[in-house]
């Protein structure tokens, strides 16, 4: 992966955009640390296939509606305040 120093990147966002989709995902850094990557419109979609949309998640969690819950009759203890 190619790696663009941050004020590079801005500057040259066009050919960015362009060898992400030619090359593969870019590295963006700043001062010398790895803080952003640059990935093609097609390879997101790739990545993100498969993968459920947080309603799809809650949804396939178990189902609570045939739960026996049994609530205790204990109604606590008096305290004074």
């Amino acid at each position: 992966m190619a790696e663009w120093q941050i004020n590079e990147a801005k500057s040259r966002l066009s050919r960015l955009i362009r060898c992400a989709e030619l090359e593969g995902p870019q590295i963006i850094t700043r001062h010398g640390v790895e803080s952003a990557v640059v990935v093609s419109i097609d390879e997101y979609k790739r990545l993100k296939a498969g993968q459920p949309d947080f309603r799809d998640y809650l949804l396939s969690g178990p189902k609570v509606d045939t739960l026996d819950i049994e609530r205790s009759p204990d109604i606590g203890r008096d305290i004074e305040l």
